[in-house]
């Protein structure tokens, strides 16, 4: 009998990966996104979360203190979480109740262009600045520090001599958009080996 993965999506803005996900695990049977969290009223993934029929929680500070997003967490029966454009530090309680099965997402090839306030376009920004040849994206687990825990995956692309930081960002995002959920997906088959 394989294991059911019910996975949480922390996001804090427009929510394009936590969609991809969401509609990749549509597709399986025993993987699916069963709750999006947002510390973000304004964030659109709410709107993305509520056209696809997956429950959302709205939260603030005092709720991840109080652990009442780890509750939420438990009571749904979260046993995966992801982080996908989520910008604040996961608390000790919930990276201690999900030790190796939390995972995120940073456009930018780590160590290089990680840590606070390095996210969205001021990585892109920063990359350009420093007149880098690649840039692209890292799967990596979650720990206290931002950015800072091992490395799953990375993907590269070309940084053009006439490069924005908006046509940077397309280019990652794509690589986003294909690796995300492939290697979410096979980092959670690992598991049941």
């Amino acid at each position: 009998m394989r294991k059911e993965w019910r996975i949480a999506i922390f996001a804090s803005g427009s929510g394009t990966n936590a969609q991809n996900l969401i509609e990749h695990f549509n597709k399986t049977f025993n993987k699916k996104v069963v709750l999006i969290l947002s510390n973000n009223p304004e964030a659109y993934v709410i709107e993305r979360s509520r056209r696809l029929n997956v429950p959302y929680r709205i939260f603030n500070r005092d709720d991840l203190k109080e652990n009442r997003v780890l509750k939420d967490l438990q009571n749904n029966q979260v046993n995966f979480i992801i982080l996908a454009g989520f910008l604040w530090l996961v608390p000790k309680k919930i990276l201690q109740a999900y030790p190796g099965r939390i995972v995120n997402i940073h456009p930018a090839l780590l160590p290089k262009y990680g840590g606070k306030g390095m996210y969205g376009h001021h990585v892109h920004e920063a990359v350009i600045r420093n007149h880098e040849k690649i840039s692209g994206i890292t799967i990596h687990y979650v720990n206290e520090e931002y950015d800072n825990g091992d490395i799953i995956f990375q993907a590269e692309c070309p940084v053009l001599s006439d490069d924005t930081p908006e046509t940077l960002a397309q280019r990652v995002h794509e690589l986003e958009y294909e690796h995300f959920p492939r290697v979410v997906e096979s980092l959670l088959d690992s598991f049941e080996k």
